[in-house]
């Protein structure tokens, strides 16, 4: 997985296949690979971080009916924790484009997601001055 900061676009999209193949033969196995892979590397920068969770997404889309239910919310967890820490980097030079997209999550009279809500409060103090 660390071929995913490889700066070619050729070379990760190759790492992010060979996670999509690899996931369909052992989909726990690497979608737990890939949580242990961004909890280890925390500072990875957030488009090689994509790369890693696009994958995730692919193998449990896939994978969905095979997967131990631990597993999946275990797995959906940490993956939308992930995807918020994305938003939040991202937040650090886009914050217009950010919040604009995030208040699409917000419906009138429906609590918001925890996760959205986590992602306001980090873009707040990742931005705050």
């Amino acid at each position: 997985m660390d071929a995913t900061t490889d700066k070619e676009p050729l070379v990760q999209e190759q790492i992010y296949e060979a996670l999509c193949v690899l996931g369909e033969a052992e989909p726990e196995e690497i979608l737990h690979s890939c949580d242990e892979y961004l909890r280890q590397h925390d500072k990875l920068a957030y488009p090689h971080r994509v790369i890693i969770l696009k994958a995730m997404e692919t193998v449990v889309r896939n994978n969905i009916d095979l997967l131990d239910k631990s597993t999946a919310k275990d797995v959906i967890w940490e993956w939308q924790q992930a995807a918020s820490n994305v938003l939040v980097a991202v937040g650090q030079r886009f914050i217009n484009k950010v919040m604009e997209e995030v208040l699409t999550k917000f419906q009138p009279g429906i609590l918001p997601h925890y996760f959205v809500l986590q992602t306001f409060a980090n873009l707040s103090v990742s931005n705050g001055e």
